[in-house]
């Protein structure tokens, strides 16, 4: 691979090939992003929830006893 990139320009290297290739993988690149946020989305999500009925069952134990 070195030998294929040693006599091209630099502009080449650092600007064209990652432009390319955010072209050809960029769907693929924002699909894995997109789920991934959602994921963490859904994880904070499910946190709050079980965070909230947590603090209501104590609450609820607490001033019943």
């Amino acid at each position: 691979m070195q030998e294929i990139f040693a006599g091209l320009p630099w502009w080449v290297k650092w600007v064209a090939v990652p432009v390319i290739a955010l072209v050809v993988f960029g769907g693929l690149i924002a699909s894995v992003v997109g789920f991934v946020i959602g994921l963490l989305f859904k994880l904070l999500v499910f946190v709050a929830v079980v965070g909230g009925l947590v603090y209501v069952v104590r609450k609820f134990m607490a001033g019943s006893s």
